[in-house]
């Protein structure tokens, strides 16, 4: 049986190389974005994903995007809560529209899509839930206040789904990645670019293929008995116990 996943922003970075290694490892894949169309084409154009547009931070419109993934390929199985946006600021500085985007896109929408399908892979006794939480959400971050707290809300969430869905076959785990090559971090100045690296012990960013590798781990058999647990992607940044 050939399972079904759903990535969440999983049409450019991160989101795009795990949906690329979920779909190698033989699953049925479909990639969620909300901004960037011509990304998306591009992306399907490449791959053979199909690309669905919705708001994931909105409850309504996430319910239709998701029946209409489960007509065309069928019932989810695994869902990575991938999708997330940053709107930095100082908290003396920020409006509660950056307050709200954020929370908006990087929480609500783990709430949204992890309810939509919970229901199913509880009546069938199987389902991996994978949400990408971030370095920041456990250390903090200057300037992003918004962005860690709703990472951090994302590790709470595991535990507590977790331990909700043990009985039923269901594993929710995090992710939480350091410092990834992607367009966003390269999009920051020289100088500060060799500052991050500069404070990662193995001395380089990590790779998206890096985090898809282990997001196809605990999407598999092998990961039955890992779930309500944090796993750390950052080159040794951030260590925790």
């Amino acid at each position: 049986m050939t399972r079904v996943a759903i990535v969440t922003g999983g049409t450019r970075g991160i989101g795009a190389a795990i949906s690329e290694a979920l779909l190698e490892a033989g699953y049925k894949v479909a990639a969620t974005y909300h901004g960037n169309e011509k990304a998306a084409q591009e992306f399907t154009k490449k791959t053979g994903i199909a690309a669905y547009k919705f708001d994931v931070g909105d409850y309504d419109t996430c319910a239709a995007g998701v029946a209409k993934i489960t007509a065309d390929i069928g019932a989810v199985d695994v869902l990575v809560n991938n999708a997330g946006i940053t709107r930095d600021a100082f908290l003396h500085k920020m409006t509660p529209q950056q307050w709200r985007e954020v929370m908006h896109c990087d929480l609500d929408s783990v709430f949204n899509m992890s309810r939509l399908v919970i229901e199913g892979m509880r009546e069938r006794c199987f389902g991996r839930i994978i949400n990408i939480s971030s370095i920041n959400g456990q250390e903090g971050q200057v300037g992003q206040t918004n962005y860690s707290a709703a990472k951090a809300g994302i590790l709470g969430f595991t535990r507590a789904l977790a331990k909700e869905c043990a009985t039923k076959g269901v594993t929710v785990n995090a992710i939480a990645p350091g410092y990834i090559d992607t367009e966003m971090v390269r999009a920051v100045s020289p100088e500060v670019l060799q500052k991050i690296i500069d404070k990662i012990p193995l001395k380089r960013l990590g790779k998206p293929e890096e985090v898809a590798a282990m997001v196809v781990f605990l999407a598999s058999n092998q990961a039955a008995f890992a779930t309500g647990a944090t796993f750390t992607v950052n080159g040794a940044q951030y260590i925790s116990s």
